[in-house]
């Protein structure tokens, strides 16, 4: 092997550690810190609000009728799987019913 090809691999596996080794750090830097733990617990639910409001920008009625029901879902069950079984029923029986 070359010495660029070992240059390449001992740099790759640096970063990969030093990734590895940042985030253990930062991990427990948040866990002690409440601001940033109470500010990072809400990130998830955030991001996916993200891609499903960008999602449904170009939507039909029909799904814009699903995601309002499965809204209703979350809302009272508080339960991702009964959600995303009843959104997905909600379309297709929409799809099916008005084609």
């Amino acid at each position: 092997m070359t010495n660029e090809q070992w240059f390449l691999i001992i740099t790759l596996a640096f970063g990969a550690y030093s990734i590895r080794f940042l985030g253990l750090v930062s991990g427990q830097f948040i866990g002690g810190n409440e601001r940033l733990n109470k500010f990072l617990g809400n990130l998830p639910g955030c991001l996916i609000i993200a891609l499903i409001a960008s999602s449904l920008s170009d939507a039909s009625m029909l799904t814009w009728t699903a995601t309002v029901i499965a809204i209703i879902v979350a809302i009272i069950s508080n339960n991702v799987v009964a959600t995303m079984s009843l959104g997905f029923i909600a379309i297709y029986t929409l799809k099916f019913l008005f084609p």
